[in-house]
């Protein structure tokens, strides 16, 4: 088969402008990819733990409680707001709304700024109710 080399090639990325929507729709993909990896390896292990002898429970909530650990449960808690809120997003396009450059930019940068404030805020309430 013959190749049409006179039609045109698709734009290369450095072509396009970046803007939000163009990050959002990339960080859906990472953080379905993060909850399902990580997030799975970490229900699976939690699970164990309690299925287990009380020591393997002991040994996950100091591996949880540990800095690093408190850092990967923080991060797959953002990931799982902005998951959720990218797909939220995506439903209303898929609806038919939504598809305006202005209201995509919007709905992106809400998408953003709602994970960080939902993670911040239950991640707050988790630390301080703690501390009581």
């Amino acid at each position: 088969m013959a190749r049409n080399t006179s039609r045109p090639l698709s734009p290369h990325l450095t072509i396009w402008r970046w803007g939000p929507h163009m990050l959002v729709s990339i960080l859906h993909r990472a953080t379905g990819m993060a909850l399902s990896i990580a997030g799975l390896a970490l229900l699976t292990w939690w699970l164990l733990a309690l299925s287990g002898p009380s020591a393997g429970y002991d040994d996950f909530a100091s591996a949880a409680g540990h800095p690093l650990g408190l850092l990967v449960l923080i991060g797959l808690t953002w990931a799982f707001f902005q998951h959720t809120l990218s797909g939220i997003r995506h439903l209303i396009m898929d609806v038919g709304a939504g598809f305006e450059l202005k209201t995509n930019k919007s709905m992106a940068i809400a998408t953003i700024v709602g994970s960080a404030l939902l993670t911040a805020g239950l991640w707050a309430y988790l630390l301080l109710s703690d501390a009581k």
